[in-house]
Parts: structure tokens; C-alpha cells; sequence
């Protein structure tokens, strides 16, 4: 089975925790702190294997989590860093946030990467927070919690020729035809619902990856059926065979056939419209076929004198071996990779400047009898602080002293013993002393 998109859950190491510890050495009778920092925790990168050819795998294991930074060591030790988690992915899969729809990153080459979830910062240990005024402090941080995020992987076909054109018109046919691959066969429409790919031996020592893409229909663009399911797969290719029924077998005319798949691929990505292309007229083999060339070329060269039309019979093989000399001599003269709009190689990573009168906002709010304060920057302290120590809640003290939290809550009617919520945190308020 060919699995093209997947959802998956990626979650950066948490960072390792500070240690609070003080020298105890003979002879020194008033170590200082020697609490070490935590290691960073692992982060989550996506790296392509040229190897793989399928989002198979991420149908079974949907979840990946990056190992925890250590926690800091005494003797002012630090805590090793998490090794980071290489996730294994097939060239031409684009990365999307499921959450913003923001495209992280294009990966197309062997051994591209991209860090999808970064690990949390260590926390600092207490020899980082030794002061003139408190030269020995029962103080450290909880390592930061990583990166998650639900990610969406689309697989792009990676082929340098694409097979188009409506069901039924001979695609898998002369796939199996120029390579060794084994689409399934069948004179019904969607016949093939996956992509397949064969690798083309031209005969002159060149080769190309030629993919036989599903049967499109009228609305594919507006994803109808599986259009966008299909039309994904044909971004990737550098040259389009368009293959057309010349027999017109199920009453349907050639030339409106061209048409219309012409102008679904242009609604999808007007890019594709610029994309060089061969019709390979197809059943040439079938009565009536001649005299609806004829009448195919004239109204072709009536809208785009400059295309090539060539016909061939993959039953007869009749002009299969030109289609592939002609394939191959233009993809000699274009780029071997091509740009797809919209879609950059790795997403830029955005920088944002912090606002220190907006970190100092907060709000107050009542529960009852109970305070509420709400303070993103309180919130943060908090969840990194370890509030198990005299200075850490000194140190909360300060900062909230400082953000005028403490006069807000004098002026909303706040007197010993009220209690005063953050978080999950509770604490009372003390009249002209620290908070407990």
C-alpha cells in the first residue's frame, strides 16, 4: 500500500533540572554552591533517507518524544545533554504544522534536515545565582519543557517524468511497458488509485523515474474524487507525458480531453502550465485513430503551436522508443531540481523581539475568597523555579514586589492571611513581609 500523508505528534526532550548541592570538602568548613546545571533535552529532526519511498511506517507510530536532559550533578557538574531523536522520511515529503498550516520545511535531497520540536533548556543549578549578598543559595531551575506540536507530512512523488491524462487512456500500460514496474492492469476506471514508479532505461546509457499518476477528472482541483490526493504527485515531475486516448474508445474527443486535464493542472498550481510537456497520443493501434490525430493536431496547433505530439501504441510498442529519446533529450536541458512555489526547503525561523511592558501585565481576579493573579511572566518563574527553598520564594517575592502585583492586591482588599493563587501555586499574603 502507498501511504502519501500521515499525522504525526513530536515532542522535544524536557530540559534537565538544576541542582541545588554545596561543596563539602575537609577542611573547608563554608563551601559555596556547587549545584550543576541540567542538559538540554533532545530535540525531534526529520531527516531524509533516500532509501524510503513511502509514509508507511508513520501509520503504525504516530508519536515521537525526545529523551530528557540529565539533571545537574554536584561538584558543579553539569547534566549531559539528550542525544537528539533522528526521525527516518522519504525525499519530496513537506512538513506542515497541523495547528497554523504553516509549511516548516520542503525536504527533497538524501541527508536534508530539519529540526521539527526542540529540546528544552537545562536548568540552571545554584552556583549560577551565588551573589555578593548571598554568596550561598538554596536555589535552582527546573529544566524547560520542550517543544510539541502535531506536524501533517505530505509525500510529493519524486519522479523526473509524470504520466497524466484521464482514466483508461493507457498510462499503467506503457509504464509497463518502458520499465520493469508491475501496475495493475484493468479496463475500468481507477484502475490505479497509488502512484507507481518504474525507472526508464533509454538505450543510450541514460535513464530517468517515470511515475504512472492516477486518472484525473473534471473538479480535481477543487479536490474532487481524490484530486488533490493525485495533483500533489504531479508538482514533483520535471516533464509531463500527457497521455490521450486518439481512439477516443469511451466516446469521449481527444482534444477535449487534453483540454480539460490542461486546465485542472493550471487551477492546481499555475506553475504546471509552464511545465514542459509531451502528448503522447496513445492507441494508434485502434481504428479511427489516424483521423482523429489529424483533426487533434489542427486544433492543438490552433492553441499551442509549439507542443509535441507524438503518437505511439503501447500494445504495439509503435513509437514508444522516440517518446523515450524525446523525454530524455529534454530532461538533459532543463534543471534537475525544480523550484515548487510556495513551498520553501526549510521554513525561515522567526525571531520575536520580547515586549517587557507587556511581560509585566498582569490581571487580578476573585474565587471566593481567594485572589487570582494571572501574569504569563509569574506563570513562567513558576513552572522553572524550584519553589521548595527559602530563596526561591524570596525570589518570587521580589519580582512580584517589583511588577506592582503586591500593591494591587493592598488596593483590592487583600490583608494577612488572604490567599493568593497563581497557577497551581497558593500562597498567603503577608502585610509588609515577603509571601509564604
Amino acid at each position: 500500500m502507498f501511504v502519501d500523508k500521515a499525522k504525526v505528534y513530536v515532542k522535544g526532550g524536557d530540559g534537565g533540572d538544576g541542582l541545588i548541592a554545596f561543596r563539602r570538602e575537609k577542611y573547608v568548613p563554608n563551601g559555596g554552591p556547587a549545584g550543576g546545571d541540567g542538559g538540554k533535552g533532545g530535540d525531534v529532526i526529520f531527516r531524509v533517507d533516500e532509501g524510503l519511498r513511502t509514509l508507511m511506517d508513520f501509520r503504525y507510530q504516530r508519536h515521537f518524544k525526545a529523551k530528557r536532559g540529565e539533571k545537574g550533578r554536584n561538584k558543579s557538574q553539569h547534566g549531559a545533554n539528550a542525544e537528539n531523536m533522528i526521525v527516518r522520511i522519504p525525499p519530496g515529503t513537506v512538513l506542515i504544522d497541523d495547528d497554523t498550516g504553516e509549511v516548516i520545511a520542503d525536504l527533497t535531497r538524501h541527508g536534508q534536515q530539519v529540526i521539527v520540536a526542540r529540546g528544552g533548556r537545562g536548568g540552571r543549578g545554584n552556583i549560577r545565582f551565588a551573589t555578593p549578598n548571598n554568596p550561598a543559595p538554596e536555589l535552582a531551575e527546573n529544566g524547560e519543557e520542550g517543544e510539541e506540536r502535531y506536524v501533517t507530512m505530505e509525500l510529493k512523488v519524486m519522479a523526473d517524468v509524470g504520466l497524466v491524462g484521464f482514466p483508461s487512456v493507457g498510462k499503467s500500460t506503457l509504464l509497463s511497458v518502458v520499465s520493469a514496474a508491475q501496475p495493475k492492469i484493468g479496463a475500468y476506471h481507477f484502475t490505479t488509485i497509488t502512484p507507481n514508479l518504474g525507472m526508464v532505461e533509454v538505450g543510450d546509457d541514460r535513464s530517468f523515474v517515470m511515475a504512472d499518476l492516477p486518472g484525473l477528472i473534471e473538479g480535481a482541483h477543487e479536490g474532487v474524487g481524490l484530486g488533490h490526493e493525485f495533483l500533489r504527485h504531479v508538482e514533483r515531475t520535471r516533464v509531463i507525458i500527457h497521455v490521450v486516448d486518439m481512439a477516443g474508445s469511451e466516446g469521449r474527443d481527444p482534444f477535449n480531453d487534453w483540454q480539460k486535464i490542461n486546465e485542472e493542472l493550471r487551477l492546481y498550481n499555475p506553475v504546471l502550465a509552464e511545465r514542459p510537456q509531451i502528448v503522447a497520443a496513445n492507441k494508434m493501434d485502434m481504428p479511427e485513430s489516424e483521423e482523429n490525430l489529424q483533426a487533434f493536431r489542427e486544433k492543438v496547433k490552433a492553441v499551442r503551436p509549439d507542443l509535441e505530439i507524438m503518437p505511439i501504441s503501447s500494445l504495439t510498442r509503435q513509437g514508444i522508443q522516440e517518446l523515450l529519446y524525446r523525454a530524455a533529450a529534454i530532461l538533459d536541458e532543463i534543471p534537475e531540481e525544480i523550484a515548487v512555489e510556495d513551498v520553501p526547503e526549510v521554513a525561515e525561523r522567526k525571531v520575536y523581539k520580547f515586549d517587557k511592558k507587556d511581560d509585566n501585565a498582569f490581571t487580578i481576579s476573585r474565587d471566593n475568597e481567594a485572589y487570582v493573579v494571572h501574569s504569563e511572566r509569574i506563570e513562567r518563574m513558576l513552572k522553572r523555579m524550584q519553589m521548595n527553598s527559602h530563596d526561591a520564594i524570596l525570589k518570587l517575592a521580589r519580582t512580584m514586589r517589583h511588577m506592582g502585583i503586591d500593591d494591587e492586591l493592598r488596593k483590592r482588599g487583600a490583608t494577612d492571611g488572604t490567599i493568593v493563587r497563581i497557577g497551581d501555586f497558593e500562597f498567603e499574603f503577608v502585610e509588609g513581609s515577603s509571601y509564604y
